[in-house]
């Protein structure tokens, strides 16, 4: 069953707001990015379907986007072997799609440990929790004072 036709049965499996599923059992993952928060379901057996609330991620991603979110997937191989389900909130696209890889990654060694070593040698696992500093009172911004004049 090709990857086409394995989400064409999920849409036909999913409720009247046209949201596609997949049935079965699944491994949890969360990953965090900015204000980004993704909520991934790995399914063992699949085709290679991933959907991003409830969307194809073709439809939902840009060209670019979409490598940062295979890239795990590619690194241990199996991206024609599994499906995923993603539910992505908060931020905006390049949070989105970094939230994604960080959770996939952390499915991925849910699913098997052997995976760890490649993961970890290209820093996918390490969360990236540079987030925008709150702006102070008094200041402009985060840092930045009012210019000062001795006279």
């Amino acid at each position: 069953m090709s990857e086409e036709q394995k989400i064409e049965q999920a849409e036909q499996e999913s409720d009247n707001e046209g949201v596609v599923k997949f049935k079965g059992k699944y491994i949890a993952a969360v990953g965090r990015r900015k204000t980004s928060v993704a909520n991934i379901r790995l399914y063992k057996k699949g085709s290679g379907g991933i959907v991003v609330n409830g969307k194809k991620l073709s439809e939902y991603f840009s060209a670019d986007k979409i490598a940062i979110v295979k890239h795990p997937l590619k690194l241990t191989g199996i991206l024609k072997d599994i499906d995923l389900s993603i539910n992505v909130k908060g931020g905006g696209s390049n949070g989105q799609a970094e939230a994604i890889r960080h959770g996939i990654t952390r499915a991925l060694i849910l699913l098997d440990e052997n995976y760890k070593s490649a993961l970890k040698a290209v820093a996918l696992m390490t969360r990236d929790a540079r987030k925008k500093e709150r702006k102070k009172p008094g200041l402009k911004k985060a840092r930045r004072a009012p210019q000062w004049s001795k006279r």
